[in-house]
This record gives C-alpha cells, sequence and structure tokens, in this order.
C-alpha cells in the first residue's frame, strides 16, 4: 500500500486556521511559545495606524488550533479527532536563513489529533513517523535514521519527539527531516480540552502533532545533486523523461519530430511524465545541458540513425549510461529504467551516508570525527547537563555540536560502558554532530 493511500487511511479531515494569532493566545501556553519566541514575526500597523494590539503570525499552529478543540469535545463519542493542514509558517529566522533549509516563511503539512489514552497517541506517533520515513526513502530516495529527541531538542511544550533524520556528507551536517511529537497533556491542561469518559468522569485529552516541510525538497537536492544540477528522483520528478530531436544536414527532420512526438505521447499513454523539447533556436547540445540541470531522469534522443533502425538512444541522469532499445520496447524499457534510477539513488546516498558513521567513545575521538564532518554514533549518560557542556564546549564558526537523535535501532550498550563526554555510566547510543 503506497504512503497516500496509508494516510487516507488515518481518516484525517482537512482543516485551514488563521494565519494571525492574538499575544494573549499566543502566551497562554508560556513553555511552548518560549522555543519560537525569537523567531516569531508580529503585525503591528494597519496602513499607517498602529494596531491596539500586536498579532502574531503564526509559527506553528498549536495554539491557533486548540481553542476550538476546546469546545468541539465534550464527550468521549468525539475523539479520536483526527485534524490535518497545509499551510504557510513564518518564523523569522536571523542566524542562516538558507532556501528550503532556514527560510522564514515555509510550506507545510501538519497534523493534529487528539485521543482519549496515552496508549493511542503512543501508537500513531510511531505510526506518522514510519510515513515519513517511506516518504524520505521511496520517493526522494534519502537514507534516514528514526529515532528519538533529546530533552533539549525536543519539541518545545510538549511530551517527548521523534524525528527522521538525514545527513548530508559533502558538508558533514544532520538535517531533521520531519517530526512526530506526542504532546501529552500539557496543550490539554492549558487550554482546558477535556472530554466525558464511559464512567461519566472528566477526563483530560492525549495529543499529537507531526510536520514535515519544503525543507524536503532542499535535502533531496543536496543529497543527489551534482556539479551539472540537479538529480531528481523519478517517483518526484515534474517530467520523468525529456525527448529531444537530434536532426542533422539534410536529414528527414518531419519524420523525427514525428518519431519524438509518437514517444512522448505513447509514454504519457502509459502513465510516464514525458515531455517534447522542440525548440528549434538551441542545439541539442544545449538542450541536454539543460535538462541534466533540471535533474530529469532520463533523456531519449532520436536522430537519423534512430529513426532508420526504429529505436531511441536513452540516457541517464545519474550515471550517464546511454542505451538503444526498440521504439516497440520503449515503455517496457522506460519503466525498468526509472525503477533502476530510483533503486540506485537511495543505495548510492545510503553508501555514502553510512561511510561518515563513526562509533566514538572518547571525547577525543568525539573531536576527531567532527572535524572530519562525520556523523557520530557515541555512548551517551542522556543528561541535558552535559548536551550542554558538548554545545559550550564544541562552539565555534561551523557551529556547535548537538544531538541528532537516539535512534530506535540501538546496538548492543557492553555493561560499564561510559558516556564518552561526561565519563558517567552510558544509558543509550546516540547520534551527534554538527546540524542545519
Amino acid at each position: 500500500m503506497g504512503v497516500a493511500e496509508k494516510i487516507k487511511k488515518l481518516k484525517l479531515k482537512p482543516y485551514y486556521f488563521p494565519l494571525f494569532v492574538t499575544e494573549n493566545v499566543l502566551q497562554k501556553e508560556k513553555d511552548h511559545i518560549e522555543g519560537f519566541a525569537p523567531e516569531v514575526a508580529w503585525v503591528t500597523k494597519s496602513g499607517k495606524s498602529d494596531l491596539e494590539a500586536p498579532i502574531a503570525i503564526r509559527p506553528t499552529s498549536e495554539t491557533v488550533m486548540y481553542p476550538y478543540f476546546s469546545k468541539w469535545i465534550r464527550s468521549h463519542r468525539d475523539l479520536p479527532l483526527k485534524c490535518n493542514q497545509w499551510c504557510n509558517v513564518v518564523r523569522w529566522e536571523f542566524s542562516n536563513p538558507t532556501p528550503f533549509i532556514r527560510s522564514r516563511e515555509f510550506l507545510w503539512q501538519e497534523g493534529h489529533t487528539v485521543f482519549a489514552t496515552k496508549e493511542e497517541a503512543d501508537e500513531e506517533v510511531l505510526q506518522i513517523l514510519e510515513l515519513y520515513r517511506r516518504i524520505y526513502e521511496e520517493f526522494l530516495a534519502v537514507p534516514v535514521s528514526k529515532g528519538r529527541k533529546s530533552e533539549m531538542e525536543k519539541f518545545a511544550g510538549g511530551l517527548y519527539t521523534t524525528s527522521v533524520e538525514a545527513f548530508i556528507p559533502n558538508t558533514g551536517r544532520g538535517i531533521q527531516g520531519a517530526t512526530s511529537h506526542c504532546l501529552g497533556q500539557n496543550f490539554a491542561k492549558m487550554f482546558d480540552i477535556t472530554f466525558e469518559n464511559e464512567k461519566g468522569e472528566r477526563s483530560m485529552v492525549w495529543q499529537n502533532s507531526w510536520a514535515y516541510t519544503t525543507r524536503s525538497i532542499g535535502v533531496m537536492v543536496m543529497t543527489h545533486g551534482d556539479d551539472k544540477g540537479l538529480v531528481l528522483p523519478p517517483k518526484v520528478a515534474p517530467i520523468q523523461v525529456i525527448v529531444i530531436p537530434v536532426p542533422f544536414k539534410d536529414a528527414d527532420t518531419t519524420g523525427i519530430k514525428g518519431a519524438c512526438e509518437s514517444a512522448v505521447y505513447t509514454l504519457n499513454q502509459a502513465g510516464i511524465r514525458a515531455d517534447l523539447d522542440a525548440r528549434e533556436n538551441y542545439s541539442p547540445g544545449w538542450k541536454y545541458s539543460q535538462w541534466e540541470m533540471k535533474g530529469v531522469p532520463l533523456r531519449i534522443e532520436i536522430g537519423p540513425k534512430d529513426l532508420a533502425n526504429k529505436q531511441v538512444r536513452i540516457v541517464r541522469r545519474d550515471n550517464g549510461t546511454k542505451v538503444d532499445i526498440p521504439s516497440t520496447d520503449l515503455v517496457e524499457q522506460v519503466r525498468v529504467l526509472l525503477d533502476g534510477f530510483q533503486a540506485n539513488l537511495l543505495e548510492t546516498a545510503k553508501a555514502k551516508r553510512d561511510a561518515c558513521i563513526v562509533i566514538i567513545s572518547t571525547w577525543d575521538e568525539f573531536i576527531a570525527a567532527l572535524n572530519d564532518k562525520k556523523l557520530i554514533l557515541a555512548p551517551w549518560c542522556d543528561e541535558e547537563e552535559v548536551e550542554k557542556d558538548v554545545k559550550a564546549r564544541t562552539k565555534g564558526e561551523l557551529g556547535a555540536a548537538k544531538t541528532l537523535c537516539t535512534p530506535f535501532d540501538q546496538p548492543d550498550l557492553p555493561s560499564g560502558t561510559v558516556c564518552f563526554a561526561s565519563g558517567k555510566p552510558a544509558q543509550k547510543w546516540s547520534f551527534w554532530g554538527r546540524s542545519y
């Protein structure tokens, strides 16, 4: 079953909540908003007139949504409540705004769900996280690690945060791909979201929120791109196949163009996203470079020889290999090549990521691996003060190191293993490194 079908089976209802939130509502959940305070953008004027009170542009949507939840939920029959919203948010990033990765306005999908029990909330957290893993690995061909965030790095105001974490070998930085949070009952207390259970007693709800953003596009670009430009996985490429006529002097240009149009039609009819570049004011070589830059997975060239032999030449964007195939086998062979392209991107990215993972046990090894731009797996005592100390001791021009996540897939932790940073008994293995 595909990811889209799985999401539909969750029975989420689409909603759209306001872009603006008043200061008194935003401040209602202080722990939550404290994490966003430096990045909250405020509207203070209407035209030339000062507003009576400033209005915030949502940095996230909990404080916009949850006052409504307290009105909608009365009984256990109203649960679970499952909302999904596609929208923009604004976080006024000062330090290092970067297109897609850290932009002041970004688009995202955010789910907000409400349950009667913690067990239901816990189950959904992992269910959603697995869907996010599949989006990254099966569609974007980006390998990710599933894990839990430290108390210091979790979602402000939530109970715990899980995430999928990617790593960019070229820069030696981790990047949070998507998050799935168990919010616990903190927001229920603040916004008075309660229900009457089967026994007629008032109970507080348990809540989750989860999201992935346009950052995923930036992660995909950095993972697969090369010196020629983009490299797009076939499953998400807007154009999977570009067809380019290659005429020569005295060639049957009408026949070549007709063969190109036929190839595009045949592929489109088979559900393959193909397009024709029939521009006459650009040379074939110029077109090759442009479509390589745009990351189109497959290029089909049809020239006089191909027309005479009733074949097409197909060139792969990922490795540049060329193959001539009979026109009669076009759809079947293109599907095979696209599937191979998709699989190769993930395998290559995973091999590069895995080559960067270094397991360390001491502080000196940690610093050496950090300076070598590695993804570090280290034994840790799981103490917030120790993480703060690591951040302070590694602060520099390239940014401080921090925990990325504690992977669910834990290696064996032998008895007597000590924390790399404090020397105290280690409680778990965690990924560390610099991040975006």
